[in-house]
């Protein structure tokens, strides 16, 4: 008998890929901030500016941890099930 769980109930990893992707979508803002002023010919931001451009990165570990996580506790529960 196997056991899936309701669409609306959390499972883990869920919260770290909501959290990766506010960062990521953090990350690529402040990425377009940055960018723009080398095609407006404007003054370039500072280099703590660029700095925050890597949030894009550190957000799409955070989601990839949490999609790892949630294929680990799948595998688990299938292996369970198996038992």
């Amino acid at each position: 008998m196997t056991v899936t769980p309701r669409s609306d109930e959390a499972r883990p990893g869920d919260a770290l890929v909501k959290a990766g992707g506010i960062v990521f979508i953090v990350g690529a803002v402040a990425t377009l901030a940055t960018m723009a002023p080398l095609f407006l010919d404007v003054d370039p931001f500072p280099s703590y500016a660029w700095a925050v451009c890597m949030l894009m990165g550190v957000g799409f570990a955070v989601s990839a941890a949490g999609v790892l996580r949630s294929a680990a506790a799948q595998r688990r529960a299938a292996r369970a099930s198996q038992a």
